[in-house]
Parts: structure tokens; C-alpha cells; sequence
């Protein structure tokens, strides 16, 4: 439950509307969106890092509370980096809508073939979230492929987190219950 309160700290910027307008102002909110969602990140996988080695010292919790945690630390991961998807492709949500938007950093197969998708399609956010999800629990991308150095970056460090998370610590969990 500790692990969860940093992160929802860092995302009361992200939320309100005086910060979000004050940094839109500034010029700063993209900036200050992705240094939030760096810190949440590196956090999380900081949170991970003392459950393992927790494990690894013989300090481990009954088996529900370690599942709790590995829950706690895989669904955060997952919605961070779905939002970390949301907010770069083609320059965030904004951008994309626009006139002429940078090119995209994910091909979802409705951009690369327009019958499989209405008239006007868009990615919105729950098409990240579902980027996110599959490459969370696969460790590898679904239908959605990643087009720049940025967009691997961040799916690889998705997965990476994701597997330390189920194959180590949700197993032994489970192996603690059996």
C-alpha cells in the first residue's frame, strides 16, 4: 500500500486543472508529463527491486501480501506506460488530432490497413491501454508495433518490469499458497 502513495503524489499535477493550466502557460507541461511518468516508473521498478530482494533474503511475506504487491507493482506499470504510450505517439493526444501531426510511434493495424477501421479512426487512450496490457502480460507487442527508438525504449522497459514481476514474484507467491 506504501509503494502506491508516492505514485499518486506525483500524478496530482497531471489531474488539476490550476497546475496543468499554470504549465500549459509555461510551455511546461509535456516536460514536467514525462519527467512525472519517468519518476512513477523508476519508482515502481524501484518498489519491485525491494520485493525481490526481499525474496532473495529469505524476508518474504505470507503469500497473500506477496501477491498483493506484485499486483500492485504490475497494474501500476501497466497503466504508467499506457499513459506513457498516450502522451508521445505522434506528439500526444493533441498533436494527433491536428493538422499535420509528426509521424506516429506506434502502427496500429487501422493506420496500416483502413478497412479494418470506421472512417476518421483515431487512436485514443484506451487503444494504449490495451497496447500496455497485452505487452505487459505477452512481453511482447500484439497488434501494435513500435516505429521509433523511443516507443522500443518504453515497451521494453515494460516488459522487463512486467516479467521480473510475474515470473518471480507472483510465482512465488502462488508456489507459497501450493
Amino acid at each position: 500500500m506504501i509503494g502506491i502513495i508516492p505514485e499518486a503524489v506525483l500524478l496530482i499535477p497531471l489531474v488539476f486543472a490550476k497546475p496543468r493550466q499554470h504549465l500549459e502557460r509555461l510551455g511546461h507541461r509535456m516536460a514536467v508529463t514525462f519527467l512525472l511518468f519517468g519518476v512513477i516508473s523508476i519508482v515502481n521498478a524501484l518498489l519491485l527491486l525491494v520485493v525481490i530482494v526481499s525474496l532473495v533474503h529469505g524476508h518474504e511475506p505470507n503469500g497473500s501480501q506477496l501477491m498483493f504487491k506484485s499486483l500492485i507493482v504490475w497494474i501500476t506499470n501497466t497503466i504508467t506506460f499506457g499513459l506513457w504510450f498516450w502522451s508521445i505517439d505522434r506528439g500526444g493526444p493533441a498533436r494527433r488530432l491536428g493538422p499535420n501531426p509528426p509521424p506516429p510511434d506506434f502502427l496500429f493495424p487501422q493506420v496500416s490497413d483502413s478497412t479494418l477501421a470506421t472512417p476518421g479512426w483515431h487512436s485514443g487512450l484506451f487503444d494504449y491501454m490495451y497496447v500496455s496490457s497485452t505487452n505487459s502480460i505477452a512481453f511482447t507487442p500484439s497488434d501494435t508495433m513500435p516505429l521509433t527508438h523511443l516507443a522500443k525504449f518504453l515497451m521494453l522497459s515494460e516488459a522487463i518490469v512486467s516479467a521480473f514481476t510475474i515470473l518471480f514474484v507472483f510465482a512465488r507467491a502462488v508456489d507459497i499458497f501450493t
